[in-house]
């Protein structure tokens, strides 16, 4: 007999996440405790429930501008080693206790170097940290698995050089490398040296594209850039048309994507917070997996957001009646477009994610 799908049992099933921002899942309180050791002075609060909500409500802006705003919070109260190596273990703990068994968890080297830590200083310190928590958790029963994922700022000059930090951590824990940042005005194709040197070295890497800026985005990241997967990439949407019986009609970009299984890292609650999608129950999320586009649910940032992946489950199981089956094709879906090995992939398809369900599908 299958298991009534809720949030609680949502939280037993094995998930996989593959856009999580390192600086954007912070324990309200863990921000209160790094400001008061670093000296910090610029948090709104310093009572760690009234902090959450702030986080929150400022996200809820509607505006990508905004809501990246909130970051200089986090970001501010990371300067030092063991403030990353806390913050990195503390997210595979959070993610652990989610039911995640496999996360990418992104960040951003270049903005941690305040406090004159290296590049080199700074991913040692936020390997550290996601070895502890994983031991943490396999101590407490609960096994996962951290990659990482290296950010450069795409507003900034820094993409090659971040991409060669990628290629240097590659066998310790670093799977991949991506841009961030704001998408208007900063176009991926000003990125081409890493991305070209990162193809020349066999390295993986994403592209946020296609959420606060449209079609050409998603195009130059594909097309010129040579993307494995699409940050985001909601605005794919502006390339399919639906008729009013429902007759849907793919573009060419649309059509592309999904021929060539492109994989979207979608983040319903964060898509809303930031305009990309008016309303969960709205999300292109429902027609593009209805389409079966290689569709992924993720959290982006969990602290803005206040959301985990069991949560964003369980507002599209309310949302588009999405049952266990749905839910294991898209964790399977993020499983096989993880930057993990074949094998590696695999065995967590085979010996964890598809266990798991067939327990809760009955």
């Amino acid at each position: 007999m299958s298991t009534p799908v809720t949030l609680e049992s949502i939280r037993t099933a094995p998930k996989v996440l593959l856009h999580d921002h390192l600086d954007g899942g912070l324990r309200p309180q863990t921000v209160i405790d790094l400001a008061r050791e670093s000296g910090y002075d610029a948090l709104p609060t310093h009572d760690a429930e009234e902090l959450g909500v702030w986080f929150r409500d400022a996200a809820d802006s509607g505006s990508l501008e905004r809501y990246l705003e909130t970051f200089a919070h986090t970001v501010g109260v990371m300067q030092t080693r063991e403030a990353l190596v806390r913050v990195a273990a503390e997210a595979v703990e959070d993610l652990a206790a989610d039911g995640v068994v496999y996360a990418e968890v992104r960040y951003a080297p270049e903005l941690f170097t305040e406090g004159g830590l290296t590049l080199d200083q700074i991913v040692q310190a936020v390997e550290e940290g996601y070895r502890l928590g994983e031991r943490r958790c396999a101590e407490a029963g609960r096994k996962i698995r951290i990659g990482t994922l290296l950010c450069a700022m795409r507003q900034n000059a820094r993409s090659l050089e971040i991409a060669e930090l990628t290629v240097r951590y590659r066998d310790a824990g670093v799977v991949g490398f991506d841009i961030a940042g704001p998408e208007a005005g900063f176009p991926p194709t000003r990125n081409l040296d890493a991305f070209e040197y990162l193809r020349q070295q066999n390295a993986h890497f994403t592209i946020h594209a296609g959420e606060a800026f449209g079609l050409p985005s998603i195009w130059e990241a594909i097309q010129h850039c040579g993307a494995e997967r699409l940050g985001h990439g909601v605005r794919i949407m502006d390339d399919i048309k639906v008729d009013e019986d429902g007759t849907v009609h793919l573009g060419r970009l649309a059509g592309y994507v999904r021929d060539r299984r492109i994989p979207l890292e979608m983040c319903p609650s964060s898509n809303v917070q930031t305009g990309a999608a008016t309303s969960i129950a709205e999300h292109p999320i429902g027609l593009l997996a209805k389409l079966r586009f290689r569709v992924t649910v993720n959290t982006d940032n969990r602290l803005m957001s206040n959301c985990t992946v069991s949560g964003e489950f369980a507002a599209l199981h309310e949302a588009f009646g999405y049952d266990w089956a749905d839910m294991q094709w898209f964790t399977v879906n993020a499983m096989k477009s993880s930057f993990l090995g074949f094998d590696e992939r695999l065995a967590l398809i085979n010996d964890v994610i598809k266990p798991g369900y067939a327990e809760l599908i009955g």
